[in-house]
């Protein structure tokens, strides 16, 4: 009897097994998120016969990785991608589409919805949300006679402060940012929303040659002459680098900078980006991350769940603030800016911001972006013949 009850439990057991069903998810970074781990077993206990397993993917690999196993058939049930490409797997009928309330899109900032939507509707569930403030370094703005408490507020001034420190002191203006990397291109868009200008309008057509952009393209190109030399070896972290060890006094990044910049011990300041001509109001660009549900795994409604699950009320807040990111709803952004002033810039940019545009293949959006951009910064082109040939090269990509 006592070997029959053996088998039984172990044939029970077996067969329990077979009944968890299993939801993978590619995580980028080095490690889980923070609180992931609490999160995915509290969302299990709610949901018996389910059993989360991630896998942790670099942020150089995973991308490609998330996108090579949708496109050979074999999808993970969930995975954090950036949110540009999701126009591209939807049109692929690769990910299922996560549409939401009135409600759900009320309880985010400005416009973070339409960063994961396209054809009115969203395709996936925001994650990750960054925004970008001016920092400049108050010991080289006094070094140049410039007032160490006072930013620049528009295009003219931050080009002509930048002009003033390059000749009056042994350090670069401003960090300008034109390697062949991502965030070129980011940091770009960050002029154009800064303008009110736009890349592609609501109906899907190119508007990157407008007088918004052509003014945008030709104050990047004004103030290279007073950025750090040789800008197409340096993307926004190398260009960070430097203003952390004072060649350069003003950058646009992250809030992680102000992190890094207490740590260094460093006279710094933080405000809203300089404003353009035509600017309504504060702006900057709005990326986000967002974690897209695959289509064919058999887990996609539990899988939508899970997603909700993760990105809703402190759960989400809690992993922002563990991250340094900013937040994409305003649940406790007073309380944040109370305690941390310089995070108020970050926030005050989203009402007039713009999201990173939705292209069917955002690869070529990207790199006729930084062809623009670099084409302007070597000289090799004048921003009106720049943006002509950009505008029409992304016909092919929207």
């Amino acid at each position: 009897m006592a070997v029959s009850m053996l088998a039984l439990a172990s044939a029970s057991t077996g067969a329990f097994a077979q009944d968890v069903k299993e939801i993978s998810f590619i995580n980028c970074g080095d490690e889980l998120t923070a609180g992931y781990a609490e999160t995915f077993a509290e969302w299990e206990a709610a949901n018996p016969g389910f059993k989360v397993v991630p896998e942790i993917v670099g942020w150089g690999q995973c991308q490609d990785k998330v996108t090579t196993l949708a496109a050979a058939g074999t999808p993970v049930a969930l995975a954090y991608v950036g949110s540009r490409t999701l126009k591209q797997f939807a049109q692929n009928d690769l990910i299922v589409p996560v549409p939401m309330t009135d409600e759900e899109k009320a309880s985010y900032y400005n416009y973070v919805p339409d960063t994961v939507t396209f054809d009115g509707t969203q395709w996936g569930v925001p994650v990750a949300f960054s925004t970008k403030a001016l920092f400049w370094n108050k010991d080289l703005f006094e070094a140049a006679g410039l007032d160490p408490e006072t930013p620049p507020k528009t295009w003219e001034e931050k080009i002509a402060f930048a002009k003033q420190i390059t000749e009056k002191t042994d350090a670069a203006g401003y960090g300008v940012v034109a390697k062949t990397f991502d965030n070129t291109m980011h940091q770009f868009l960050h002029w154009v929303y800064t303008n009110d200008g736009l890349v592609i309008d609501a109906d899907g057509n190119i508007v990157l040659n407008s007088p918004q952009v052509l003014a945008a393209l030709t104050a990047l190109k004004d103030i290279v002459p007073y950025g750090e030399e040789g800008p197409t070896a340096y993307e926004q972290n190398e260009v960070r680098a430097i203003w952390l060890d004072g060649g350069v006094a003003m950058i646009e990044a992250s809030p992680g900078a102000a992190i890094r910049a207490e740590e260094a011990g460093m006279n710094w300041g933080v405000a809203n980006l300089p404003l353009g001509p035509d600017a309504k109001g504060p702006g900057t660009l709005l990326i986000t991350d967002a974690l897209a549900i695959f289509k064919g795994t058999g887990v996609e409604e539990q899988a939508i769940s899970l997603a909700k699950f993760i990105t809703t009320g402190d759960r989400q807040w809690d992993a922002e603030m563990a991250q340094g990111l900013t937040p994409l709803r305003p649940l406790h952004s007073d309380e944040l800016v109370a305690e941390k002033p310089y995070w108020k810039p970050f926030l005050d940019g989203i009402e007039f911001g713009g999201p990173e545009p939705l292209f069917t293949d955002y690869i070529g959006l990207q790199n006729t972006m930084i062809e623009m951009v670099q084409s302007v910064v070597t000289g090799a082109a004048e921003p009106a013949a720049a943006l002509e040939k950009a505008a029409a090269e992304l016909e092919q990509y929207k």
